[in-house]
């Protein structure tokens, strides 16, 4: 008779390894031959079977070699005492059929408690998915509102119809990116001042618009990014350049990258020294005048400009020190006219703190000293200037002193 599963409450589970190749037929004969009168007529397995108190046997067995092994199961609704002792028992026996053997109990598991697990591990499972599900739900009705906002929000700008935010033509700075896709993703994170190219044939009303407006370029990491950028450098007017981390796209970063990215922009000119980048062949004639003029000043008879240049001052060779402190670090150090430290900043923002400043009078920073950032020295009054080295520049102020890390040697 079969013990009812709603009924078991502990489960005996025991290993069989006999000399012999046996039969599962041997291992039950001997059970019950073997423990018939051992334990007593209240632990007869015959009559527990009858009453339902124990269930059937289940034996799994595999001969090899001439050799037979396996499991034996049987579950009861004992209580924990008689179990135990229905499980020795099955210790007790040394033969099945003509075979030595041996029987060794392994456990006597607990059903319920094992039932409870389940529930448990089942009820946290459920509990999971209908979390993730809320999750999912309530993220769609969230995209859902988002990207149509989005959607409203996208205009096409210009005779050439770029993909835009709303704020293209309001605000007085504007980011362009490849695609439709990145000016979603920009607009998503409250972005709206964004224009998409549209692919490496720059548009002119995205052209004409960096002529207009301080513009920062925001490409994907991989090679598209780079051809599209090298063609805005080349025909566009481009303040700052802005890139994707490496192999990752504009459109799928998430928006702590994207204002990562963004606050990490590189000056223009600084960014083409940086990777060697040339754009010679949109120079006219015209442009290439002011570097005959560039040529001139450093041509100065030797011993003009050995007096007019490469007198260092005990001031500046103490600029030397911190430029070799700093090197490598993309920082910057300003100092007031007495020649006391101001503040150390990053390199990044080192255009905008000279803009804001007033007492700024010398700045030692770990980078290429460019056109625009003498440009806003001059205006500012900027006295001394001491970087890694010069770059391209067509224009030097007479105000501002440049001093590069040749100079110290």
């Amino acid at each position: 008779m079969v013990i009812d599963p709603s009924t078991t409450k502990y489960m005996i589970k025991a290993t069989i390894k006999a000399d012999g190749v046996i039969e599962k037929s041997d291992v039950v004969g001997a059970i019950f031959g073997q423990t018939e009168g051992l334990l007593g007529d209240e632990l007869d397995l015959r009559e527990l079977q009858r009453s339902a108190r124990v269930g059937r046997i289940e034996v799994e067995l595999e001969s090899k070699n001439g050799k037979s092994g396996g499991t034996i199961t049987l579950p009861t609704s004992l209580d924990k005492v008689e179990t135990v002792i229905l499980a020795a028992a099955f210790e007790s026996i040394d033969r099945v059929g003509p075979c030595k053997a041996t029987i060794k109990v392994d456990e006597v598991e607990d059903v319920r408690v094992s039932r409870r697990k389940n529930v448990i591990e089942r009820a946290k499972a459920l509990l999971n998915e209908v979390i993730e599900k809320g999750k999912i739900d309530g993220e769609s009705i969230a995209d859902t509102v988002r990207q149509a906002v989005q959607v409203e929000e996208i205009t096409n700008f210009g005779a050439d119809h770029c993909p835009a935010g709303p704020n293209i033509e309001q605000s007085d700075a504007v980011i362009i990116v490849e695609g439709r896709r990145d000016v979603l993703n920009l607009l998503k994170y409250g972005i709206k001042n964004v224009i998409a190219v549209g692919g490496t044939n720059v548009p002119k009303t995205v052209v004409d618009l960096t002529k207009e407006k301080i513009t920062t370029v925001f490409v994907d990491g991989d090679r598209g990014g780079e051809l599209i950028l090298r063609e805005l450098l080349q025909i566009a007017d481009i303040d700052f350049v802005s890139r994707a981390p490496q192999t990752r796209e504009v459109e799928e970063i998430p928006q702590k990258l994207i204002m990562k990215s963004l606050k990490n922009k590189i000056p223009c000119e600084q960014y083409m020294d940086m990777y060697n980048i040339k754009i010679g062949e949109k120079k006219t004639e015209d442009e290439e005048k002011p570097k005959k003029e560039k040529k001139d000043f450093f041509s100065k008879p030797k011993e003009k400009k050995k007096a007019e240049e490469r007198i260092i001052s005990n001031k500046q060779k103490n600029y030397e020190i911190i430029l070799n402190e700093i090197s490598g670090s993309l920082k910057a150090v300003l100092f007031d006219g007495s020649g006391k430290e101001l503040k150390k900043i990053p390199v990044r923002e080192l255009t905008d703190e000279i803009k804001r400043g007033e007492s700024i009078s010398a700045v030692v920073f770990d980078g290429i000293v460019t056109q625009r950032l003498l440009d806003i020295a001059n205006n500012k009054n900027v006295k001394e200037i001491v970087g890694i080295k010069l770059g391209n520049v067509v224009k030097m102020p007479k105000s501002v002193k440049v001093l590069t890390k040749t100079d110290f040697q």
